[in-house]
């Protein structure tokens, strides 16, 4: 079985090229089993975050246009999106997964949302039966490694998510939050962790907004802050100082025009707007107006960057714990991939075994039954005892990956039942003459009695 990554991420592509990608959660199960539909591919699953989209699939040898199914998918020029795009085969597939659940490839390094995430995506594809061989055992041994990263090095110790890099860019702008009303558009998972970032480093009060105003008011309630219904936005959003917006909408939230009468009401005093979502919240065309200063999930990039020099002696650690990883997981993948040859090779030395008791039954017919089953249970031992180490050294050449050395086994494995074969053949046609002979003379045939 074949694995193939093809995707985009914040390294590779610009959120504008991103956002259009962008799978929401509700189009997810529909999107995965069209790409589980495409020629040759045998299981699929789809992770798509703010900050990759990615394809990951099972093959059976005819490697799927993965390419092709997103341009088409997304309506986009194939020449536009192929700049942008990576394909990962085989065991640099693997070696990307596990990157990815460990959150090496994120574009903050030691966040944890990330692994949430890969596993959210595991559940669906599992749920459509999408999932369900080779591509489990890689999930599974992603997930595997990404708690060895977490349990065994010190990467995720610090502060390392969207949500607090966007808290940190916003103490660099004001210097202290102190005083300041925040409001947050959204109350999923990222904006609960912006709000706790916030209110840890001195925000005086909070806004909380959502489409479900139960879940803002949810959220507003562990902060002591405010619940606002989603369509009082616009007459309460010239209150904040800072804005973070998260939410799954297609639609920009806030445009240039409600933008404008943001700074209005505010009697032109300026403010922040920082956008974490994918698609974009905030209409880009806002940074122009004078006097809002707009930051998206790109931007952040930089911050991010400043904590990567922080983590690089943990992220050492990390990648090495990501390659033995990778490496147990191809070891038990190849011995995996054998199974079919042992058990032929027990089937075929099984049936050697038979015929030739079989063949020794006449001399045994004076043995009485207990010693008939002693005499099957000495030639089933010394089957084991002869097939021990041929397996063993099969299992080992798998595990190392020697192919030669696994042909060299099998080959000679194949010969013996090739002449052992020949040879059952040979005694049959003999018995076959002999039977016609003696046919022949009991009928009178003058022929074969000379």
């Amino acid at each position: 079985m074949r694995f193939l990554v093809a995707g985009l991420n914040h390294k590779t592509a610009p959120i504008e090229l991103r956002e259009r990608l962008a799978i929401g959660a509700d189009v997810l199960p529909e999107t995965t089993l069209a790409l589980l539909a495409e020629p040759g591919v045998t299981e699929a699953m789809i992770l798509s975050t703010c900050n990759r989209v990615e394809l990951l699939v099972t093959h059976n040898g005819l490697e799927p246009a993965l390419p092709e199914f997103l341009a088409t998918r997304f309506s986009l020029d194939r020449t536009l999106l192929a700049p942008h795009l990576y394909l990962h085969r085989d065991e640099e597939a693997v070696r990307h997964l596990f990157r990815v659940a460990a959150s090496l490839d994120s574009m903050v390094v030691g966040e944890a949302q990330i692994l949430g995430q890969v596993k959210q995506s595991w559940n669906v594809a599992k749920q459509l039966g999408a999932v369900r061989g080779p591509m489990d055992r890689l999930l599974q041994g992603a997930f595997s490694a990404a708690k060895r990263v977490r349990t065994e090095t010190e990467i995720g110790s610090s502060a390392v998510s969207i949500a607090s890099v966007a808290v940190d860019l916003a103490r660099r702008i004001f210097g202290s939050l102190d005083g300041k009303r925040i409001l947050l558009i959204g109350a999923g998972k990222m904006s609960e962790l912006a709000a706790r970032h916030l209110m840890q480093h001195g925000a005086d009060s909070l806004l909380v907004a959502n489409r479900t105003h139960e879940r803002a008011m949810r959220l507003a309630g562990q902060f002591l802050g405010e619940a606002i219904r989603f369509e009082d936005l616009s007459n309460r959003a010239h209150e904040a100082d800072i804005v973070i917006t998260s939410t799954g909408s297609a639609q920009h939230i806030i445009g240039v025009e409600q933008a404008q009468a943001i700074l209005h009401r505010r009697r032109n005093r300026p403010v922040f707007l920082i956008d974490i979502a994918v698609p974009r919240d905030v209409d880009p065309q806002i940074n122009r107006l004078e006097g809002i200063f707009l930051y998206d999930i790109d931007d952040l990039q930089q911050v991010a960057s400043a904590n990567l020099v922080d983590r690089g002696r943990e992220a050492k650690r990390a990648e090495a714990i990501i390659a033995e990883e990778t490496e147990r997981f191809h070891r038990r993948i190849r011995t995996v991939d054998i199974t079919p040859v042992l058990q032929h090779v027990q089937a075929k030395t099984e049936e050697m075994r038979q015929t030739e008791l079989h063949r020794a039954r006449q001399l045994m017919q004076s043995l009485t039954p207990e010693q008939q089953v002693a005499v099957d249970l000495l030639t089933r031992g010394l089957m084991n005892k002869f097939l021990h180490l041929p397996l063993q050294a099969l299992k080992t050449a798998a595990r190392e990956g020697d192919t030669s050395s696994l042909e060299s086994i099998g080959n000679v494995f194949a010969r013996e039942c090739v002449a052992h074969k020949a040879e059952q053949e040979a005694e049959k046609a003999a018995e076959a003459r002999t039977e016609e002979a003696e046919t022949r003379i009991e009928t009178g045939d003058e022929a074969a009695k000379n």
